[in-house]
Parts: C-alpha cells; structure tokens; sequence
C-alpha cells in the first residue's frame, strides 16, 4: 500500500504536529499491577486466521492500541511472523506504528486527518477515503507540487454499516470527481472496501446483502474505469464462520482484530429490546474454539482486614457483610481497567480460587470477600483476566465472561485496560 512519494517530510499548508499517547514502561513500574501479553499465543491465532483466510492476505487491525495489548510490539510480532499488513483507526495510531519500526502497509480506516494529509504520505501511510473533500484534499497536494502523484488510497463504500463510507446513492457523484482525479494522475484507486456490520448473526443473509451490494459498487466502478488491486471487507467473525456468506466476503484481503488476541467473535441469534438499548445481542456461541487468550492481567494483595458481620463497605456503603469477613484490598481499580460495573458482581481468581468482587470499585483500587480462601496475605497475586493455577484450584477468567457480568462487549473489557497498566511480553 504505497502511499505516494515525496522528497522529505511535508505537514501541509497548516503545520500541524501528531502525537501518540504515553504509556507506563515495565521498567518504570512500582505498583504489582500489570497486563501479561503472551506473544505465542499470538502467533499461534494468526496461523489460525491464515488457515481460514485461504489465500486472501490478513492485514491485522490493531485499533485503540492493538485492543489494549500494546500496538507496537504486536504489530512487530505480526510482521515478523508474516501478517502482511495493518490498519488502524487514526493516524496518530498509523504514526505510532511506524515510529515502533513497522515497514508493512499500514492503512488509516477512520478517514478523518485534520489538516494532515500530507502527514499521513509523509509518514508511508495509506488513507481511506470516501467523500469529495478528502478526494480534493489529496489531490491537491499532487497540483500544489507538495506530492508526487499518483497517490494510492483506498474507497470505502457504505453497504449497510450507515457510519462511514460512500453510499450507492452518492456514488455516482463520487466516482464522476474520482474519474477526474485519475485522469491528472493525483490519486490512484489501489484498494475497495466496506464494513460489515452483521458478520456475527446467526443468520448470513444481512452480510450475503451487503457482499451483494459490494459487488455492485465494484461493478459499477469498473464500468467507469476503476479497477482496484485489492478489495476487502471480512472481520474476524467473517474469516473464522463456515458459511458461503462469509466465505465470498474473504475477496483478497481480511481485517480480522479481536480474533488475533484470544476472542471469538459469538453468533448471536437473539435481539431482545434490553440488549438492543446496550447495543448487545444475547444467545450467542462462539465461532471458534481454536483462538487462545493473550492478555493475562494481574495485580497483588495490598491489604487484608477482618471486619465484623454487618461491617460496610466502600464509597456509599454499597455492599454489607453478612458475616464476619475478611475483606482483602487490591491495586487496581477502574482507571486501570478494572470495569465499575463489576461492583458487587465479578470475580478475581486469589490462590487458584474465585473471590467475589464486594462493594463498588473505586478508581485505583477493589475489594474482593477473601473469607473462604485459606492462607491469604498481603502480596498474594489477584488475576483479574486470565488463568491462575495456586493452591486451592486453578481457574480463569476470561474477557467475554467479564463482558456479561458487566453487561458490555470483550473489545470494551480490553481495550479497557488502561496505559498506566504496563504491557510486560512473554515468550513462554
């Protein structure tokens, strides 16, 4: 995805500067809480989406810090063990990437550069385009002299997903102003692609319409002239679901993301109206069983206390005990991650076992009921997502049941996961 040339770095007509985000570095850590990323695992759910990929090429979407797992070192990871490109969402996300050292094509699908387009050339980016203002304000870097044209972007077409992306109705227009910008060499249509918006329903038809319509918007283009390389549209429920439906949305390219880090997208056959106001759907399986989880996040005991029965507990005295009780305090709260919506109703795993999460969770700490875990102390580890093998079990956690007890989506639970949280990778 080469994203046209320039002879040195340009920001366009208003400077304009692009940061990323800090993040808490491993080797600055005092707190015991950190998210554990296990890059073989990694790995391994990347060979399961080439399996079913087939030929099409898997560019990794590394969105909102690759899902909360660290971008940088993902994407290296990926590249390194054949991933043939990345799309992220903004271009301060796009820079990040390229600042960690990542030479694969990395496409910008958000579509919104400020006054930064030839921010995003400069930096080897590839944009995604879907309306005549970003068609002329691409162009005219090549009529200003400020590019050499021709400048490769990607067109994305609406077919159902009604948030970005040129609808069949605008495409006429669209592709007239297009037309125009291939024929004085400012842009050059390398790749096509949509959103699909119901890849995990139970039934197919919703995305085998919206294929249908992708081959239209293809068909149409090609009427006038335009022909992309490459065309793409599958997600990760998409590349790993059996039906034809999904198998004809492959084209010559996925963008699979949450599959990538242990998460199989669910096939929701449900829609009740409490669900539909959360903008969730209940009833739903897995697609897979083959992905295995890559983030593990734990944190430490920092205090044990008895309290007495009918003791309360924590800001609005939301939880009392029924019994004597000993309540233990841990170094994460909602700032880090830890949802408040798991007040009073999620679990950590302390020595092996699950520990009801009591009262409401405040912003750098919780409180889980200890009572019926033997030996408990301070500095005992307390896993909040994934496995934990001690001495009175073994269990785990895992992102998806964190989302139905708080009643929201896995991709909510980790990119959840705050900066402050440091990133420590494991090669196990």
């Amino acid at each position: 995805m080469n994203a046209g040339k320039s002879d040195e770095p340009a920001r366009g007509a208003s400077e304009q500067r692009v940061l990323r985000p800090s993040r808490a570095a491993p080797a600055d850590a005092v707190r015991p809480t950190r998210a554990e990323i296990n890059l073989a695992a990694l790995r391994h759910n990347l060979r399961v989406l080439q399996r079913h990929a087939g030929r099409a090429k898997i560019w990794a979407v590394l969105k909102a810090d690759g899902y909360g797992h660290g971008a940088p070192a993902v994407a290296r990871t990926l590249e390194r063990a054949g991933a043939n490109g990345f799309c992220v969402a903004l271009l301060e996300e796009g820079i990040e990437l390229r600042e960690a050292g990542i030479t694969a094509p990395i496409l910008i699908m958000g579509g919104y550069y400020g006054s930064a387009h030839a921010e995003v050339l400069a930096r080897g980016l590839t944009p995604v385009v879907y309306n005549g203002a970003q068609l002329d304000a691409f162009g005219a870097l090549v009529r200003t002299g400020q590019i050499q044209g021709p400048i490769d972007i990607h067109v994305k077409v609406d077919t159902g997903m009604a948030r970005l992306g040129v609808t069949m109705d605008e495409l006429p227009a669209f592709t007239k102003q297009l037309r125009q910008s291939l024929e004085r060499r400012e842009l050059r249509v390398q790749g096509l692609m949509t959103h699909l918006a119901q890849a995990d329903a139970l039934s197919p038809d919703a995305t085998r319409a919206q294929v249908e319509l992708f081959e239209r918007a293809t068909a149409y283009l090609g009427e006038h002239g335009i022909h992309p390389d490459v065309r793409h549209a599958a997600n990760s429920a998409a590349v790993l679901r059996p039906d034809a439906a999904a198998i004809d949305s492959r084209f010559d390219a996925v963008r699979p993301g949450v599959a990538f880090f242990g998460v199989p997208p669910l096939l929701l056959a449900e829609k009740s109206e409490a669900g539909l106001a959360r903008g969730l759907r209940t009833g739903g399986v897995p697609v897979s069983d083959e992905l295995r989880p890559v983030m593990r996040v734990r944190s430490e005991i920092v205090d044990v206390r008895e309290i007495p029965a009918g003791a309360e507990i924590g800001y609005g005295a939301h939880w009392r005990a029924p019994h004597r009780s000993r309540i233990a305090t841990i170094a994460m709260g909602y700032a880090d991650g830890l949802l408040r919506q798991l007040s009073n109703k999620g679990y950590v795993l302390v020595r092996g076992k699950r520990a009801p999460i009591v009262g409401v969770v405040s912003m750098d700490t919780a409180m889980v009921d200890v009572t019926a875990h033997e030996g408990v102390c301070v500095r005992d580890e307390a896993v909040i997502l994934g496995a934990q093998d001690g001495p009175l079990g073994k269990d785990l956690i895992l992102a998806q049941e964190i989302a139905d007890r708080a009643g929201t989506i896995a991709w909510e639970v980790l990119t959840s996961i705050s900066r402050r949280v440091p990133r420590f990778y494991r090669e196990p």
